[in-house]
Formats: C-alpha cells, sequence, structure tokens
C-alpha cells in the first residue's frame, strides 16, 4: 500500500472567514499522509512594516487555525514575504503555525535553525524530509548567524549588449547561482538525505508572470539539487504555472502557480507606476475590482502535486489540476472537465516552449508526469 504526499501552491489569505479558501479541497488535503504549502503573508496580531516590503498583507493569527483544519501538514516560510512585518511578527507567525501542530521549514531564529528539515514517518517507516529556500529576497530578508529570517538560494544576474554597435537595443539575460548558497544547499540535502529515505526540497524562485521562461540558475540548481540527493522539486513564487522536468528519475515543479492566494485591486493600485511594471510581464491582465482573485488569467489555471511513495521509495509523480475563479478559492478540477484539460493543455505547452522533458499522461488518481515520449 503506498502513501500520498501532497504539494500546493502560495498561500496569502485575505478575507474574513479563512476557513472558506479550503472548501473544495479540505478533504483531499486531509486524507493525504502528508500535505505541504508555501505561506506567503504573516499570521500575527501586529508588526511593523519594513521599508523593503512591497505588497505586504498581516493576516490574522487564526489563519494558522484555517490551515491546520484544512490539512496541511508542513509549512514553508522561505519566501520573499517572510520578514515583512518585521521580526515580531516573523516570530508570531512561526509560533502560531507550531501551535497548531505544523511543522515550519525554510525560515528561523538564525540560519542554522533555517536550515533545518522538516522529518515525517509514515505508516510503512518510511522518512520523508521537506526543506525550503528562496531566490527572491528583498534584503536582509534571508536569516543569517545573528538574524532571523529564511534560507537563501539567492542568483546573480548578468546583462550581456548583443548589438554592441546598437546603444538601447535588448540585452541578453544570464543569470548563475550564488556558489556559497548552492554548496550549502547541496550539504542541506546531503544530511537530510542521510536521515530520511525521500527529500523534497521546496524552491521559491524563478520569473513571476513571464509565460514559460525558466531562468538558467533555476537549471542550475535543479540539477545540483537532485545530484545531491533530493528525489522532488518543488516550486513556487511565479503566481502562474511553469513547466516540469525529469532529471536522473525525479520529477522537478518549476512553479505550483497559486493555491489560497487573495488579492484585492482598487482603481488607485490599478492605475500606480509599480504594478503597471509588473503587468506588462503578463499575456493578459485587466483588473477586476468586484473580484478577490485579481491575478492574470493563466493564473486561474494551478496544480496540487501528488505523490505516491512506498517502502522508502518515490513511486509515481504528477498532478492534480487546479481551477481558482474570481472568488480566490482553489477547486479540483474533474477529469473530463474543460478546466481539467485547460490545465493540462498549458502545461503541455509551456513545458514544450521552456524545451524541458516532461509529458503528461492521465491516469485514474492524477495527470502523471513523466519523461516525453
Amino acid at each position: 500500500m503506498s502513501h500520498v504526499i501532497l504539494a500546493a501552491g502560495d498561500l496569502a489569505p485575505d478575507r474574513d472567514n479563512y476557513d472558506e479558501s479550503y472548501v473544495a479541497t479540505r478533504d483531499a488535503l486531509l486524507q493525504a499522509d502528508i500535505s505541504f504549502a508555501q505561506l506567503e503573508t504573516s499570521f500575527a496580531g501586529k508588526g511593523v512594516r519594513l521599508p523593503q516590503a512591497r505588497h505586504a498583507v498581516l493576516a490574522r493569527p487564526d489563519g494558522a487555525d484555517a490551515l491546520a483544519r484544512a490539512g496541511f501538514d508542513v509549512i514553508s516560510m522561505a519566501g520573499n514575504h517572510v520578514m515583512d512585518w518585521g521580526s515580531e511578527a516573523f516570530f508570531e507567525t512561526r509560533g502560531n503555525l507550531e501551535r497548531v501542530g505544523m511543522k515550519v521549514v525554510g525560515a528561523g531564529k538564525n540560519i542554522a535553525e533555517a536550515r533545518q528539515p522538516a522529518i515525517f514517518t509514515l505508516g510503512d517507516g518510511t522518512k520523508v524530509a521537506f526543506l525550503a529556500y528562496s531566490s527572491i529576497l528583498p534584503h536582509s530578508y534571508w536569516a543569517d548567524e545573528r538574524r532571523p529570517g529564511c534560507t537563501p538560494m539567492r542568483a546573480f544576474t548578468v546583462y550581456e549588449q548583443i548589438e554592441h554597435d546598437q546603444p538601447g537595443t535588448p540585452a541578453r539575460i544570464h543569470t548563475y547561482p550564488h556558489r556559497a548558497d548552492l554548496a550549502a544547499l547541496e550539504a542541506d540535502i546531503r544530511s537530510a538525505k542521510a536521515q530520511a529515505d525521500l527529500v523534497f526540497v521546496s524552491l521559491h524562485w524563478g520569473i513571476h508572470f513571464v509565460r514559460a521562461v525558466i531562468a538558467d540558475y533555476q537549471r542550475d540548481v535543479a540539477r545540483a539539487a537532485v545530484a545531491a540527493g533530493a528525489d522532488a522539486i518543488l516550486g513556487g513564487h511565479a503566481h502562474i504555472l511553469k513547466g516540469c522536468e525529469v532529471i536522473e528519475g525525479k520529477p522537478v515543479f518549476y512553479s505550483l502557480c497559486n493555491f489560497a492566494t487573495d488579492l484585492r485591486m482598487d482603481p488607485a493600485h490599478a492605475a500606480s507606476k509599480s504594478f503597471n511594471e509588473i503587468r506588462v510581464l503578463a499575456e493578459n491582465w485587466e483588473p477586476d475590482f468586484e473580484s478577490l482573485y485579481n491575478f492574470p488569467p493563466a493564473a486561474r489555471l494551478s496544480i496540487v502535486a501528488r505523490f505516491e511513495v512506498a517502502n522508502g521509495k518515490l513511486l509515481r509523480a504528477g498532478f492534480l489540476p487546479v481551477h481558482i475563479g474570481r472568488d480566490a478559492v482553489p477547486r479540483f478540477a474533474d477529469p473530463g472537465s474543460e478546466d481539467h484539460a485547460a490545465v493540462v493543455d498549458y502545461m503541455q505547452a509551456v513545458t514544450g516552449e521552456a524545451g524541458l522533458n516532461a509529458g503528461y499522461r492521465i491516469s485514474d488518481e492524477m495527470v502523471l508526469v513523466e519523461v516525453a515520449a
């Protein structure tokens, strides 16, 4: 008998009744042996917003209780909102998650704590470890020896002028991993692998809203992680789906998109320079002031990664298609439905456009991720 692990995308609840966000997915998350997601907000009663925070919402402490009732077991705090409301809110958020029985990865009072894996033992004795890192980092959001924050996996960007005699023409963009961060990630994975049979690595990374494109550093980090012993990679941050890759038999989900993410929009925000600088990255993005889900149309298509494991091995990997409507509530799409087909078609398209090697096959339990034939 196999065990089921589910991994959802970004969480950022911002509504009166947090339980509403999980009404359509609670049963599946509760039935899974382990359910994981990425937190993009703070669950705290008070905080002081840091000046480098861009979009920052301070969610109530009971948001953590709703996550536990929704079926989540392990939460990554490694992301670009981890310190939005300062150290006090950071510690309260982590404390609230742990208070309701969830394990936290990717963030801590210092870098040593942030690097600690969360380890679960399944009914057949299989041990599963989770680690989490962020490449999307406002200044000083990463932990160090004496500062709280998240586990960094930084990257550098170089712009190469292609036509040297043509000022102002578009540049070629190169990215590459921070050497020390990558070495630490590899060491963490090897250490976790010595304690567990399977290691799942969450990475908050990539280019938000831009269709299909995978940054060079992501491919480098993914390959290094798998070589170090990672059994699956769970990508977040992009707010749209990206394609999948299979590296040495290990699935890489470059972006799981959103899960329960509320985003209101008002006319002033829609007219702001900061929003319109981001808006142009998406294929299509028109504000909807009556909606609780103000993301581009592509963000309505999402997935929950699904893994079957037994006897210390990953047997099968794939995903459950999800559709997110104007109410920002994620709902699993039924096989054979238009929403199900839309997610699979989109995943096939962006995987091909990015030159990734994954193919998708619909089975009874999920859409399987395999090397394309």
